[in-house]
């Protein structure tokens, strides 16, 4: 599928890999709703980017936020085709610690917000692109999830994020099988360790580990190359239900 006129979601749009990547798409023609819940970074980064972006508050979690923005972008641009999920939380707190066992609360927002939230916007935008008229090989859209290096090798005080990104995982290819016969492709890419702005404002105690894990190149990965890996699961249409760790070759030590 070609971006040029498509209409993308992009997820966490407002900063970060998802920002990237709405960037990315729009050099390429394709008008981008960015859904996140920082309005008012919302709706500067839309104003920044041009009439082709527009944002829109939305629970990623929340069916009936999904919903509205939803049916607020066909009703603005004609369709969905595009989806990329980038919204997501992390945690850090071991299972059992100083202070006791790892708070429920805390493992269930960070699943609600990473699986459930990417499973939220799959389902609904995908029930948009069963609308769209078919291209040449049937392609009626395409869905990218994110995931992370977490999801294979996470560390020490992880386990709520890995468990939320590992399931991400999982649910890359029944997602696919599931939607293959309307048209719609379904991938994950695992992100390495990215210059966002987190990481940006970290210090070096804490980014030169993480450098130092990192095989090659020896840095921390640009968010443009995220967003242009998600241009290129876009255009190919032959990668359907796989998950891709774009890190460096990173494995990530215990701690």
């Amino acid at each position: 599928m070609q971006l040029q006129d498509k209409i993308a979601v992009v997820t966490g749009g407002a900063s970060g890999l998802g920002l990237a990547t709405a960037k990315a798409y729009l050099a390429r023609g394709a008008k981008v709703a960015i859904f996140d819940l920082n309005a008012e970074v919302g709706q500067a980064t839309a104003t920044e980017l041009g009439a082709n972006a527009a944002f829109f508050k939305v629970n990623v979690a929340d069916e009936a936020s999904v919903q509205s923005a939803l049916a607020d972008v066909v009703a603005k641009w004609g369709g969905v085709h595009v989806a990329v999920n980038c919204a997501g939380i992390g945690s850090a707190q071991r299972t059992v610690g100083k202070n006791g066992p790892h708070s429920l609360d805390v493992f269930n927002k960070v699943i609600a917000v990473n699986l459930v939230g990417t499973f939220n916007v799959t389902r609904l935008a995908a029930a948009e692109m069963a609308k769209n008229e078919p291209n040449a090989d049937g392609e009626r859209g395409v869905i990218i999830n994110t995931a992370s290096v977490a999801a294979f090798d996470g560390q020490i005080g992880q386990v709520a994020y890995s468990a939320s990104k590992g399931a991400v995982v999982g649910m890359t290819l029944p997602l696919a099988r599931d939607l293959a016969s309307i048209g719609v492709r379904v991938n994950t890419i695992a992100p390495g360790i990215f210059n966002t702005p987190l990481l940006q404002s970290s210090p070096d105690s804490v980014k030169l580990p993480l450098i130092e894990m990192t095989q090659f190149p020896k840095r921390l990965g640009h968010p443009d190359e995220y967003g242009q890996f998600a241009v290129q699961i876009v255009e190919n249409a032959f990668l359907n239900g796989e998950t891709i760790r774009l890190d460096g070759a990173i494995r990530m030590a215990p701690r």
